[in-house]
């Protein structure tokens, strides 16, 4: 007997309050599966509604073999315990910020998730047609969350794997394509489709380049700033601590990446000839920055990054001069500040060194290694009171610092005589 759609309703909302549950349990499993990555991975779950899943049903029916099927009476033989594969009545959405970042997620979910099937939508289409690429896995609903929640229905969800690009255009052509009564057919709106799928397709691809060059770029800033910190650490611990405090390593020696005539391309290479020890490479590319007509703040960098390029060099005053020029187009250059209060210590000339400690942490006073960096010059001018003082500040802020604890030892000393 054929059953109607009322029936088939009532034999789907049975289990709709146990799949939203469902919904919610992955959701919150694959949130904090994702957790460790360092992009903010989006999880979007839903269930299926009725609507939705009786008129997938019915398309199911009509696509098998003789199956003109538009009337709302389901074939004889065909039950609820018995429906069509319908694979989505739970579904999850896995949106990602760049490209790379959902190949993670996908190594993440088939190591975690029993897998039963994946499909890589729209990696068939060819650059005139419209379409979106995204992955879309059928895993096993964990057995733990049905022991918990009771059967659902399914034994199945379905997590798909888009950008946040891609995911916008899913929820698009959704509504363009998948729920609309016909398909574009004339080529112009077909044409329109293709450059737009184009566009944003490009559009990910250029994120995802940004985002490599900003992690280099990052990178060689790391570098640029540990080795700096070492050569402070040697130039002016030297003159209170015999012992020091690091060990500097030597110089990483490595080809530049190919030159091109952009501020980034041209800090890029300036800082990887930096790190290499080419100073004078690096100063070079510095001032052909400089010499663009480029932003304040980036200006600031440039100086403070030459600045350091010559106290490497025992320039000390083009140093200083760079140090300055860091402040006189950002105020709030903390880093420059302190860096100039460094070469002053280099120098000898300790009570402008203060001044200049003292400007940093007026702008930040959250510095361990400022305090820590003015607490010596304290000391070198014999003011052992104000150089204790700055030595428990310092490791207030940062317990570990054990430039700090030395130089606190030798100040106790010093007022015990």
């Amino acid at each position: 007997m054929a059953l109607s759609q009322k029936a088939l309703q009532e034999e789907y909302k049975k289990y709709e309050h146990i799949r939203v549950r469902i919904t919610r349990d992955l959701e919150s499993q694959l949130e904090k599966t994702f957790s460790h990555l360092g992009s903010r991975i989006l999880v979007k779950g839903r269930v299926k509604d009725f609507a939705s899943y009786y008129k997938k049903y019915i398309r199911i029916l009509k696509d098998r073999p003789g199956g003109d099927r538009s009337g709302e009476e389901l074939p004889a033989g065909v039950s609820p315990e018995q429906p069509p594969a319908i694979t989505d009545l739970i579904g999850l959405r896995v949106v990602c910020p760049f490209l790379e970042d959902t190949k993670e997620v996908e190594k993440i979910i088939t190591g975690n998730y029993e897998v039963v099937e994946t499909d890589r939508k729209g990696s068939g289409y060819s650059f005139k047609e419209f379409g979106y690429e995204s992955t879309h896995f059928l895993v096993t609903i964990p057995p733990g969350i049905i022991e918990e929640r009771g059967p659902c229905g399914c034994d199945v969800a379905e997590l798909q794997v888009r950008t946040i690009l891609q995911d916008a255009w899913a929820e698009v052509e959704h509504e363009l394509v998948y729920k609309a009564e016909f398909t574009p057919f004339d080529e112009p709106l077909k044409r329109k489709l293709a450059a737009l799928n184009a566009s944003l397709s490009l559009a990910d691809t250029i994120f995802q380049e940004i985002r490599g060059y900003q992690r280099q770029l990052n990178g060689e800033l790391g570098k640029r700033r540990d080795s700096f910190y070492r050569q402070i650490a040697e130039s002016t611990d030297a003159l209170l601590l015999p012992d020091g405090i690091d060990a500097a390593e030597n110089a990483e020696h490595r080809p530049l990446p190919p030159s091109g005539n952009t501020v980034d391309d041209m800090l890029l290479n300036a800082l990887y000839a930096h790190n290499s020890g080419r100073f004078v490479e690096a100063i070079g590319f510095y001032s052909r920055i400089l010499d663009m007509k480029i932003a304040g703040f980036i200006r600031s960098l440039i100086h403070k990054h030459r600045g350091m390029a010559y106290f490497a060099q025992s320039m000390y005053q083009e140093a200083i001069d760079d140090f300055s020029g860091s402040l006189e187009w950002d105020k709030k250059s903390y880093k420059a500040a302190y860096y100039r209060g460094v070469v002053w210590t280099v120098l000898r000339r300790y009570s402008q060194a203060v001044d200049d400690f003292s400007l940093s942490l007026d702008i930040n006073p959250y510095q361990a290694f400022c305090l820590f960096r003015r607490g010596q010059a304290y000391y070198h001018i014999g003011d052992y009171p104000a150089a204790l003082a700055d030595c428990d500040a310092s490791l207030d802020l940062e317990p570990e610092n054990q430039g700090a604890r030395k130089l606190r030892e030798i100040v106790q000393g010093k007022l015990q005589m």
